[in-house]
């Protein structure tokens, strides 16, 4: 069995690989191995994610898409949502996500009964529809919360905008300026390759 395991952070500063020893022990519990690790940061509300695109092209039928919850796959609108999951199922691809029992299943040896096999797989196929649409309501939520508090801060005269951490931006300026690529700035500044983009825009511009 394959086992690819994406890991995903939005495009804020957060460490994509932080699941990264929780999925590992997820599968050693289940006697597999992780073969392939496929890490980034991006909006789960967006289908446009190199990582998660290279998975697919690799996959092979029967490979196992593990992750740590479907929201780390998917927090898009339903029709894109669709479309992802046929592109994962037209691969083969079996989706594990730690947080979904009903999934578990197809870490471990197949069931001899073709009946009860199938109806596992039907099972957690409504089930992965179900968390995705919950994964997308929250998201819906947290941005309408969040448009919310901003509206409210300005209307208080209290909004000022995120701050800008000028340290971190000088030290990408740098990187990038001795030739890093976007990748290799992101990981030596500890950013992510949004911010790093942003701050490589803002100096052609500048």
């Amino acid at each position: 069995m394959f086992v690819r395991a994406y890991l995903r952070a939005s495009t804020h500063d957060q460490d994509a690989s932080r699941a990264n020893d929780q999925l590992e022990a997820f599968a050693e519990e289940r006697g597999q191995v992780i073969a392939s690790r496929y890490v980034e940061n991006a909006s789960g509300a967006t289908p446009d994610r190199p990582e998660l695109r290279r998975l697919l092209s690799e996959a092979r039928s029967g490979d196992v898409l593990l992750v740590e919850s479907i929201d780390r796959l998917s927090r898009l609108p339903a029709a894109a949502w669709k479309r992802l999951r046929s592109d994962i199922e037209g691969k083969g691809l079996r989706v594990v996500a730690v947080d979904l029992p009903t999934s578990h299943q197809a870490m471990t040896a197949s069931s001899s009964d073709e009946f009860t096999a199938r109806m596992l797989d039907a099972i957690n196929s409504m089930m992965l529809d179900m968390m995705a649409a919950i994964a997308r309501k929250d998201y819906e939520q947290r941005r309408e919360r969040q448009a919310q508090g901003i509206e409210r801060a300005k209307q208080e005269g209290r909004f000022k905008g995120r701050p800008v951490d000028a340290e971190k931006h000088a030290r990408i300026a740098e990187l990038l300026a001795l030739g890093c690529s976007v990748r290799r700035t992101a990981e030596l500044a500890g950013a992510s390759t949004f911010t790093v983009q942003r701050v490589k825009r803002e100096k052609a511009d500048g």
